[in-house]
């Protein structure tokens, strides 16, 4: 038989329950307020001491009124903070299990899909699935097959409170950790975020990428094109994520796909602007520079990067002979319509000319005297102001130049121990670069010999390439 102090516990919750039952939804508010208020932070042990060995039974009026309910909104937040004084609880596994049973993941990620629902709610759900998701493996997984990635990547990207966004971050980050099934899954839902037109979703889905990154090892295909398109950002926080990003993908396996898109990128391609170009029936420069911002910022974050890139390991600054980054960042230099374009290609010009010094003459030639004079290794100047100085005829010039130093290291007659000398051990790429030269001068040779064998007039042996006048033959 049970003691009356016992009894007279069921009665109190027996009591409470049917109060729950019999309340309209302000009845049950001030109910919830004071539940909230009297055991927060309570451990499950506490939490059946408290309602006499019956805590389930109300946890699962809470689950049942949240599934009738969470369409509407109605105290949604409340609700939401009761159930979450359950899931969180210490020893609370029962409880958890109880909530899953009944739909409640389900019921939480459908919470973030709807428009009529307030973020602050949305804001509790994201925490309820926070405290799913740290409970262990398992119930990463089931998250996970619940489409949950999808939900919770499209809120982070549609949400616009900051604050929310970070909770965001912080469940897809715990997705991402001893989660092996679907982590790939995480991974490529970070990719698909970038695009998306929130800059702070932007900046957290790039910093969790590089946690994802370090996790799964492999790179996805689609991640260059991804990361570099971020780089037209005129959000520098954005920006500073990426470049962190860029720096950890050029030790996988996608680095000289990286490298070749960043040069790339110095030398901008308007076709992407072109169709909405021909709709403006306008000639105002204004509006053509306003349609061309994001490829100029695009191009000024790819020159920062190459020099952070460069100067962080001069074997990066070595791959990236064979796709001309010297003649791209002459051409940057030239972009008389946008100055930070000019003053990050100054910068990272800079640094290649003086770490390869041979380079310094081929340079000179393309950017002629009076520039050349100006530019930092030649004088005491400063690379940040080296566009004020920049003319328009000298800007025609740098962004018509032919620099090709593999080329004209070859041509100029450079042994391959000279060239190792300033490039150390060059890679594959360098090395058909360089044989594509050779070939070139090879071919040339035999046309010469073709037009007139040596010694004959009209045709004087001298050195490759080159032809001297004929002069009088010998008597």
């Amino acid at each position: 038989m049970t003691s009356i102090k016992e009894q007279a516990a069921i009665s109190r919750l027996l009591r409470f329950l049917q109060d729950w039952d019999n309340a309209g939804k302000v009845a049950r508010s001030h109910i919830l307020n004071n539940f909230i208020e009297t055991n927060q932070g309570k451990t499950a042990p506490e939490l059946e001491q408290e309602f006499s060995q019956g805590a389930s039974l109300f946890l699962v009026r809470l689950t049942t009124w949240l599934r009738l309910t969470y369409m509407t909104g109605s105290c949604l937040d409340k609700l939401l903070r009761s159930i979450g004084i359950f899931l969180s609880a210490v020893s609370s596994n029962r409880y958890l299990i109880e909530f899953l049973e009944v739909g409640g993941a389900l019921t939480l990620l459908e919470i973030l899909a709807l428009k009529e629902i307030e973020e602050e709610d949305k804001k509790e759900s994201i925490k309820l699935l926070q405290v799913i998701a740290n409970s262990g493996r398992k119930y990463k997984e089931l998250i996970c097959e619940s489409y949950g990635v999808r939900s919770i990547a499209e809120f982070l990207a549609k949400s616009k409170s900051e604050e929310t966004q970070e909770e965001v971050q912080v469940l897809l980050d715990s997705l991402i950790h001893s989660n092996p099934k679907y982590q790939n899954q995480v991974y490529k839902g970070l990719i698909a975020l970038l695009p998306c037109a929130s800059p702070k979703a932007q900046q957290l889905s790039l910093q969790t990428l590089r946690t994802a990154q370090s996790i799964i090892g492999t790179t996805h295909p689609g991640i260059v094109d991804s990361v570099l398109k971020v780089l037209r950002t005129m959000h520098l926080e954005v920006q500073y994520e990426a470049i962190e990003l860029i720096k950890d993908l050029v030790n996988c396996d996608v680095c000289p796909a990286l490298l070749k898109g960043l040069v790339a990128l110095l030398k901008p391609s308007f076709k992407e602007t072109s169709k909405q170009q021909s709709q403006i029936v306008s000639d105002s420069s204004v509006l053509q520079l306003t349609a061309h911002l994001p490829w100029f910022l695009q191009q000024a974050a790819a020159a920062k990067a190459i020099g952070i890139l460069a100067r962080g390991n001069t074997s990066l600054a070595e791959e990236m002979l064979p796709v001309r980054v010297v003649h791209s960042l002459m051409a940057a230099m030239g972009n008389m319509d946008h100055s930070n374009s000019q003053r990050q290609a100054s910068l990272t010009l800079e640094y290649f000319v003086q770490f390869f010094p041979v380079w310094r003459s081929t340079c000179a030639g393309s950017m002629g005297e009076e520039l050349y004079k100006l530019f930092p290794c030649k004088c005491s100047g400063n690379a940040e102001d080296l566009y004020r100085k920049i003319d328009s005829i000298q800007a025609d010039i740098l962004a018509a130049n032919e620099v090709n130093v593999t080329k004209e290291l070859y041509l100029s007659g450079l042994s391959d121990s000279t060239m190792s000398f300033y490039f150390g051990h060059c890679n594959q790429g360098q090395v058909a670069y360089i044989t594509h030269f050779q070939r070139e001068a090879v071919g040339e040779k035999e046309q010469q010999s073709l037009q007139g064998k040596p010694g004959s007039p009209g045709c004087v042996v001298g050195k490759p390439g080159r032809r001297k006048e004929p002069g009088p033959s010998s008597g």
